[in-house]
């Protein structure tokens, strides 16, 4: 295999392993990136909010007009049982948050595929040579 077949392999195996996460943590991570973001967690503590949850699709955002502003509305069920809402600032703010943790996530892989990468020595710059 070429250098280059070998990088994209190494790449979907660490995406792979990164998807290990149960959805309980994945929801935890988010909502943890929305707190910081601005958004401000609403319990579903009567039977009026846990109603109007359920109507919310499940930790999908929804935006809803409010006046001549929007307001960005994230409902989980299933962690914290809450609803999220926040101003269309804090809705970008968590987007630019989302933007930067991926790319460290990206930059993390690519220096682990840096400092584990095959010596191709023996081979050659370009791998075994097969004949058919």
């Amino acid at each position: 295999m070429t250098r280059l077949a070998i990088l994209p392999m190494l790449a979907g195996a660490a995406l792979t392993l990164g998807a290990c996460q149960s959805v309980p943590e994945k929801i935890e991570n988010k909502e943890n990136l929305l707190a910081a973001a601005g958004f401000v967690a609403q319990p579903a503590n009567t039977p009026q909010r846990q109603a109007s949850m359920k109507k919310l699709p499940p930790n999908k955002f929804v935006r809803q007009a409010n006046g001549s502003d929007f307001v960005y509305v994230y409902a989980d069920p299933i962690v914290c049982q809450c609803v999220y809402v926040g101003s269309q600032d804090a809705y970008g703010q968590y987007r630019q948050m989302v933007f930067q943790k991926n790319l460290a996530d990206e930059r993390r892989m690519t220096a682990s595929m840096n400092q584990d990468a095959f010596d191709f020595g023996p081979w050659g710059p370009w791998g075994p040579v097969v004949i058919y």
